[in-house]
């Protein structure tokens, strides 16, 4: 990593394209996410870290942890999460005329309307066994000439217990064509769109940018970390969560196993310029292609935000303030809900339509992301005690100075961009 180059100003290689593509595609949905932990991430994970690094392992779930100094509780802990699960949908019922019922999760049911899917059964004969099903659809009414006047004129939307899997099923005996594949309710379905480069530079589309992405960054954060030569004071742990979507159980583990003294979290953010029809929530204008965002809130450590925002300042990497309140929405909170007290904050990047099959991003945006996080971790390590910097510099209104008026006068960069 050259401290004269800013790899965020540039169109990220193809080859890290590739790495992101394939992170992404891993099928790891709730509960299943061990392609990505175990198929992708652990190899990699292999490939660069030093032989005394040691990957963590658990029980309960197939979150994998990274750490650079294992055993050493001395040093600051710091855990770097990105969650490998997916939303998924799952197989209800099967119907007499084979069609397959499910469940739609934290999909809105519209956005899937006639995409592919891939349904991963589990064999009925040998429990443990997966077989995948390509080619299947997603459909609720057949076609605009079976729905209501009010759904065809767009006055009433689809209920999610309409959403069902279409394989083409015909012929005699529907049901038990289904059956006979071994598919039953229980069974898994996700999105099947791999990334691939967007129209406009730098940006990128398909399904699971949440949270493959987080995942994505945290393997290159170690990577860099790795071929810098690593930490001193700074103990670092890669953590690839589970469970994420439906509570952060995963990362809360992983917190109350190993008690970092901070977290960071990363994961996808909302562009809430793009986002229709929410002019009037008066959202912050966080933007695809504006560069990483960092969490301030409530539970969000203004000392962790110092250190971080200080950083990237002082490297020129584009930073946007993610107003959250009181939850990040994100692992930033596995700390606080496993009960162990550590500093946390969460890193994102803007992307568009969340939870659908064309999540969309910006390279330059994850890039930037990458190395914030980076240098925000050389910078803790350069500190001259890591522990002691965030127990005695809590910040203090107290101390707060005095603020006038500071007239209209436009900052001088404005002024000559308006030119």
């Amino acid at each position: 990593m050259s401290d004269t180059t800013s790899p965020w100003t540039l169109s990220m290689p193809e080859p890290q394209f590739d790495l992101m593509r394939r992170i992404l595609a891993a099928p790891s949905p709730v509960g299943l996410e061990a392609a990505m932990t175990y198929g992708v991430l652990k190899p990699r994970f292999d490939s660069f870290a030093p032989s005394d690094w040691r990957l963590h392992q658990f029980k309960g779930h197939a979150g994998v942890v990274l750490d650079t100094h294992p055993g050493r509780d001395d040093l600051f802990k710091v855990m770097l999460i990105g969650h490998a699960d997916k939303i998924r949908m799952q197989v209800r019922s099967i119907g007499e005329d084979g069609k397959i019922w499910i469940n739609t999760d934290s999909f809105l049911p519209t956005t899937l309307l006639g995409h592919e899917v891939k349904l991963f059964s589990e064999d009925p004969q040998a429990p443990g066994k997966y077989r995948v099903i390509e080619g299947g659809t997603v459909e609720a009414l057949g076609a605009i000439h079976f729905a209501d006047p009010e759904v065809r004129e767009g006055r009433k939307g689809v209920k999610k217990e309409q959403m069902y899997l279409d394989l083409q099923i015909h012929g005699e005996n529907k049901k038990q064509q289904v059956e006979n594949l071994g598919v039953r309710p229980g069974d898994t379905l996700i999105l099947d769109r791999p990334i691939r480069h967007g129209f406009s530079p730098d940006t990128f589309y398909g399904a699971y940018l949440d949270n493959g992405l987080g995942c994505f960054v945290t393997a290159e954060v170690a990577r860099l970390i790795a071929q810098a030569g690593g930490t001193d004071k700074v103990r670092m742990m890669f953590a690839i969560a589970s469970y994420e979507e439906i509570g952060r159980f995963g990362s809360r583990v992983l917190a109350g196993e190993l008690k970092p003294d901070a977290i960071i979290a990363v994961d996808v953010n909302h562009d809430y310029v793009a986002a229709p029809g929410i002019g009037d929530r008066r959202m912050q204008p966080l933007e695809m292609g504006k560069g990483f965002t960092m969490s301030v809130g409530a539970i969000a450590s203004e000392q962790l935000n110092r250190i971080i925002e200080t950083t990237a300042r002082e490297h020129g990497i584009p930073m946007q303030r993610d107003i959250v309140g009181p939850d990040t929405g994100t692992d930033g909170m596995a700390g606080v809900l496993a009960a162990v007290d550590c500093v946390a904050t969460s890193i994102g990047f803007p992307i568009r339509n969340m939870h659908t099959i064309s999540e969309t991003g910006n390279t330059r945006d994850v890039l930037a992301a990458i190395h914030a996080i980076t240098r925000s971790v050389q910078a803790l390590d350069a500190l001259p005690d890591p522990h002691r910097e965030f127990l005695d510099h809590h910040p203090r209104l107290d101390r707060a100075g005095a603020l006038s008026h500071q007239g209209g006068d436009q900052p001088n960069e404005e002024k000559e961009e308006k030119k």
